[in-house]
């Protein structure tokens, strides 16, 4: 499955089928505290860049061999749970200009919800916003305001700036009549100051999300100086925003009975070997980057293995 990870456990959508859209950092922003790496094709050129019928079979195969009610009944019961489909993956996925077809013909497959997490700098294009309206939630990101620190966070393709980025979030609320939670990044002494944060407030009030997201820098990021806030200071600021903001929580639910034990293992006895990086256990094992993520999270809480940074890289060694 080229294009399918999990279902993995998501701290705001239940257990998700994460569906990979564009190749490996294929996106519009460079993001300071972006956990998968650098971008390595920064690009606003919206194509096919993985071709949209072959996702879509992965797609109906994995909701096959998921719960009946996934596909008609037609399904083989196992014990995943699938809560939502999330088109999202380890680059910007409106960038596949399939995204709207394949939203649509999913729908005619399964009646899991289907969520869009974008960082939203396409939004500004009339045609996306068009495409994504049959989509049951959109989360957008927003990181800054103004453009200083929208260059500086984001470190954006040339041809965007923050106002048309904020006009096209604007934009998008009047047009689609499902769910929208936007999400803001906070990364310490970057876009948190007293007069980003009032502008933020402010801006929420226009673009009236159904709810907002504040999330800081808890994965070892691209760059080691974007640091995270505390949690009192994320929620001083939560309590600012006002009652349809939270603090997004580490999540909480019990693990399907398949989502560990084998992956896990396997990833536990390759570390076992020596240290090793995120893209040798993703070359070694073929499991997806984001899936990854995952399953070292939950061997770490367990203290099986631990993270060392050598140069600059991050290792997992075993402990």
């Amino acid at each position: 499955m080229k294009y399918i990870y999990g279902p993995v456990p998501s701290r705001r959508l239940g257990f998700s089928l994460g569906v990979d859209l564009v190749p490996y950092k294929t996106c519009p922003f460079d993001c300071i505290y972006c956990q998968l790496g650098k971008t390595t094709n920064k690009t606003v050129t919206r194509k096919e860049y993985s071709t949209k019928e072959k996702i879509l079979r992965d797609v109906a195969e994995t909701l096959a061999a998921s719960q009946p009610l996934h596909c008609g009944g037609k399904g083989r019961a196992t014990d995943k749970k699938i809560d939502y489909i999330t088109l999202a993956g380890s680059g910007e996925p409106t960038l596949n200009s399939g995204i709207g077809w394949l939203i649509k013909e999913i729908k005619k497959i399964t009646q899991t919800s289907i969520a869009v997490l974008t960082n939203g700098s396409l939004l500004w294009d009339k045609s996306l916003r068009q495409e994504l309206l049959l989509a049951d939630l959109v989360v957008p990101s927003l990181d800054a305001v103004t453009e200083n620190v929208f260059k500086s966070i984001n470190c954006p393709h040339q041809s965007l700036d923050i106002n048309k980025i904020i006009k096209g979030l604007k934009e998008f609320r009047k047009e689609f009549k499902n769910t929208i939670w936007l999400e803001i990044m906070l990364v310490k002494g970057v876009n948190d100051s007293k007069e980003e944060i009032e502008k933020f407030k402010n801006l929420i009030s226009e673009i009236r999300p159904d709810k907002v997201h504040l999330n800081t820098v808890v994965r070892p990021p691209t760059d080691k100086s974007a640091h995270p806030l505390s949690i009192e200071k994320l929620e001083e600021i939560r309590d600012f925003f006002g009652e349809n903001c939270e603090v997004i929580a580490e999540f909480k639910r019990e693990k399907q009975a398949d989502f560990s034990e084998d992956i896990e293992q396997a990833i536990i006895e390759l570390i076992k070997r020596r240290p090793v990086t995120l893209s040798d256990i993703n070359n070694s094992l073929g499991i997806h980057r984001n899936e990854l993520i995952k399953y070292l999270e939950s061997s770490e809480k367990s203290n099986r293995i631990k993270k060392t940074n050598y140069e600059g890289v991050t290792y997992y060694e075993y402990k």
